[in-house]
């Protein structure tokens, strides 16, 4: 079976969607799919295109034994809503016409959203390569874009609904990240097939017996220091000012806050880091995924947090994986679904309520004062995602599913 996966993302780009997607790609083709990849030219967070793909109007490659495809996409650095919907149908138009003159034939399409429009090259690529098209759906938009106040146009918004509920309908197989995407489909459309197909982790790489990091001496960190970590996209959803603010009530203790990574909401952090004269709170530029699990053993633990919105009920950070394979515990901010899985079933963390200030300082002061809790945490962590979370086997699951749509 040949199957194409179109996404905006992909490495080298870094990111939660990137990696899962060519970690699936990966394991799907082990098992016997031809896989390919419909991309655009890397660029992101920082929004340039990566040097290499500059000026370059397609692009084939192999990365890993993935045959990938690449088309233009308009990059522009702002954070205009115009200008942001212009990058994703830029995308949308000249993947349909690279999938349709430049990609081999294939029997399945897989299309990643957000960015919800990509659906449109998707469905236009399936019915004129007579193919069928998998809608995995890693966001509810344009609910989440709403609730984030990031769209306020009604008119916008009710034809971007309309635009989700068609592709809903004309998809044959609707996979969902989490079982609350999952299940908040199911509801409202009960007559379609809706797999989960949740994100997980490489238990071989983010293996901490294998891994040595010297990352806390190698950056001037005391090894007395209470490090707790957030790596990923500082973006809008995640409410990272509430470290911040935690941080200039923890000068007392001896706690650091190590950020690592890039995007929209990093200069308003910075400027705020100044504001509170926090020198408890050290900020990092975005690092490749090998060097990833050395800074994850580095770490005491790692904070997880979203925005206390009732979307993100049923949302899982994908960084809690890597995190809880390397044995490092989680505080986690983020209520509903990855709360009842990974605190309270897994018992591979500590809780706070989402953007609590408060409640976040008295979860870091409870450790301080018991930090052997840690290692039997992070021990419960990697059985845990060793159980439930193991790529190898979500890949397995779900190249059955898929092949049973040529059936």
């Amino acid at each position: 079976m040949r199957m194409l996966i179109l996404s905006q993302y992909y490495p080298p780009e870094t990111g939660a969607p990137q990696n899962r997607l060519h970690e699936l790609a990966l394991r799907l083709q082990k098992r016997g799919m031809e896989v390919s990849v419909l991309t655009a030219m890397p660029n992101y967070p920082k929004m340039e295109i990566f040097e290499g793909y500059r000026d370059k109007r397609f692009v084939r490659e192999n990365i890993d034994g993935i045959e990938v495809y690449r088309s233009r996409i308009f990059v522009k650095k702002s954070s205009s809503i115009f200008l942001r919907l212009l990058n994703y149908f830029s995308f949308t138009w000249t993947s349909f016409w690279t999938g349709l003159r430049k990609v081999p034939d294939f029997d399945v399409i897989m299309v990643e959203s957000p960015p919800l429009f990509l659906g449109m090259s998707a469905y236009a690529l399936a019915r004129r390569k007579n193919a069928r098209m998998i809608f995995n759906v890693s966001d509810l938009w344009p609910e989440s874009a709403e609730k984030l106040g990031l769209v306020t146009n009604k008119f916008f918004l009710k034809m971007a609904t309309w635009l989700e509920e068609f592709l809903y309908r004309k998809a044959d197989l609707i996979t969902g990240q989490t079982m609350g995407i999952v299940e908040n489909i199911k509801g409202r459309f009960p007559e379609k097939k809706v797999y989960w197909l949740p994100n997980g982790v490489d238990l071989t790489n983010f293996d901490p017996s294998k891994i040595d990091s010297n990352w806390r001496s190698e950056n001037g960190i005391a090894e007395e220091e209470l490090v707790l970590l957030y790596a990923g996209i500082i973006g809008h959803a995640q409410g990272l000012g509430l470290i911040l603010k935690a941080a200039s009530q923890l000068k007392d203790v001896p706690v650091r806050f190590v950020l690592v990574g890039d995007g929209p909401v990093k200069p308003e952090l910075l400027k705020l880091k100044k504001e509170l004269s926090v020198d408890n709170v050290t900020f990092f530029d975005p690092v490749t995924k090998t060097e990833i699990p050395q800074i994850v053993k580095a770490a005491d633990a790692a904070i997880i947090p979203l925005k206390k919105l009732p979307l993100f009920e049923g949302a899982i950070p994908s960084k809690i994986f890597e995190n809880l394979a390397m044995k490092t515990p989680i505080i986690l901010g983020v209520d509903g679904e990855a709360r009842g899985l990974f605190i309270e079933e897994g018992q591979a963390g500590v809780f706070f309520e989402p953007e609590n200030v408060d409640d976040l300082v008295a979860a870091v002061r409870d450790i301080l004062r018991d930090r052997s809790s840690l290692k039997e945490m992070g021990e419960n962590g990697r059985k845990y995602v060793e159980l439930k979370f193991n790529r190898n086997t979500i890949a397995e699951s779900f190249a059955q599913e898929v092949t049973s749509l040529r059936s």
